[in-house]
């Protein structure tokens, strides 16, 4: 139970604030599950579709990235502990400027938002910059490959190639591309035993990432055919692989099978401290945040969730401790 992204301030949960926070293709609103005391908060946004969240404590905001054919920007919506019924309605306080296409991930660095957006013919890293005022594009990169998780380790940007088996660093990102340009990952490894990936998440020098294998619901056994691969000590284990290299699956922990209820988990979030995944499920049941326990002291297999919750059209999480 850990904040994604930079993942560098986490206490223990028995005390203070421990939240996950789910956002829905569906309808674009954000739900809050307090971890300490089970209950459940329901924001409603402007938002239609949301893909991409990070909560600021800093004014006690979360930010989505809206997806659809009019909005096509980051929201940010202010002050939303001041709501304390199990459901709220929210007006945006802040609109970013209207670049994103496709968002699929949000990751955060400092005031630097990144966003990962993936179309049939760009696939771009939109960096924005966070300032008292709003939102400003800072620029714009065109990648070779499709994304879709992305996620802050330290200075490096860790990306997922879409459609492959493939995991990509972009290092010292933000000192390293300052202007509008194309750029080109600095490694790229493939990650064995994944079909398709798409979330990931770290902390504790443990990267999560996660299969959706056969994502079309035409597919056979498309809703059950997922997994979670866990990779203890990842930072010298990626180290060792070459660019272009495959860092081993006997390098991993795999969880799959029917009773992980995972099909399409297209997001992820790892807490180090508990030892704990939350898994956003879009496939199986039409949408569940789960959670698994003890991941990285399991051996490959199977597993149950220890929660499991029905969230239509889930699209991603954000783990917020303090």
């Amino acid at each position: 139970m850990s904040c994604s992204d930079d993942d560098d301030n986490t206490t223990d949960v028995n005390t203070g604030t421990a939240d996950l926070y789910a956002t829905s293709h569906t309808d674009g609103n954000v739900t809050k599950y307090n971890l300490l005391t089970n209950e459940t908060t329901l924001y409603t946004t402007t938002a239609t579709d949301a893909e991409g969240i990070y909560y600021a404590p800093e004014d006690d905001s979360f930010t989505i990235a809206s997806r659809g054919a009019t909005q096509t920007s980051l929201q940010t919506y202010i002050s939303i502990s001041d709501i304390v019924s199990a459901t709220g309605s929210l007006n945006v306080d802040i609109t970013g400027p209207a670049a994103l296409q496709s968002p699929r991930d949000l990751a955060v660095s400092g005031n630097f938002y990144v966003v990962a957006d993936n179309t049939t013919n760009n696939n771009r890293l939109f960096v924005f910059e966070r300032t008292n005022s709003g939102f400003t594009l800072s620029r714009t990169l065109n990648v070779d490959f499709p994304l879709w998780g992305i996620e802050f380790v330290n200075n490096d940007l860790y990306a997922v190639v879409d459609t492959t088996n493939e995991l990509a660093v972009f290092s010292n990102f933000l000192s390293s591309n300052t202007s509008d340009a194309a750029i080109t990952a600095s490694k790229r490894v493939v990650v064995e035993g994944i079909v398709r990936t798409h979330g990931l998440d770290f902390d504790g020098d443990t990267m999560v990432m996660t299969d959706i294998a056969q994502a079309a619901n035409t597919a056979a056994g498309f809703d059950t055919d997922g997994a979670i691969h866990v990779i203890t000590n990842f930072s010298s284990k990626f180290n060792a692989v070459a660019n272009g290299g495959t860092l081993a699956l006997t390098d991993q922990i795999r969880i799959a099978g029917a009773s992980t209820l995972l099909g399409n988990p297209v997001n992820v979030v790892y807490d180090a401290d508990a030892d704990a995944v939350y898994v956003a499920e879009l496939a199986n049941g039409g949408g569940r945040v789960l959670a698994f326990t003890s991941v990285s002291s399991n051996t490959s297999g199977t597993a149950t969730p220890v929660v499991n919750n029905m969230l239509s059209g889930v699209s991603s999480l954000y783990l917020y401790k303090n």
